[in-house]
């Protein structure tokens, strides 16, 4: 479960706060658990409708939009992502603005559909789809950055 807050948080201080939100919610419902579903699944699922919960929370305090900042054309390779360990990607994905970063954890990791995203987000299907391929690329663009780094460090070295 902390996984899961991880992915969706800004910083791990937000991570804890959802996660602690979700034992409460899973405390609270224990009783109307039923034994035909895996406990795992079952809590794996309060703790993302807490995270979507606290992001449509945010959103309506906020009077401003997330800054897009640059768009980025770059695609990284397959060796960058198998070399990046899962903390350095869960770091860029923390990094991602909040739009970006919650419409690509439901589309590229829980697998929703641009439709199910926007209802769940309460954004347009095609903003949905904007968020998610312009997250992709600064997610390439970012691991393309991490990559070079690396090996400027290694010759340099």
């Amino acid at each position: 479960m902390r996984g899961v807050a991880l992915r969706y948080a800004s910083c791990e201080e937000a991570a804890n706060d959802i996660l602690q939100d979700a034992f409460i919610k899973a405390f609270d419902q224990l009783k109307n658990y039923t034994d035909q579903g895996n406990l795992g699944g079952w809590l794996y699922r309060i703790t993302v409708n807490t995270a979507l919960q606290a992001y449509r929370s945010q959103k309506s305090r906020n009077t401003h939009h997330d800054t897009y900042g640059q768009e980025y054309t770059g695609y990284s390779s397959n060796d960058s992502l198998e070399n990046m360990n899962m903390e350095a990607l869960l770091k860029l994905i923390q990094e991602l603005p909040e739009g970006f970063r919650m419409v690509f954890n439901l589309r590229a990791i829980e697998g929703y559909t641009h439709k199910e995203i926007g209802v769940m987000l309460e954004i347009n299907e095609g903003t949905s789809k904007s968020q998610y391929a312009r997250a992709k690329k600064q997610l390439q663009a970012r691991i393309l950055a991490e990559e070079n780094e690396l090996k400027t460090r290694s010759y340099g070295s």
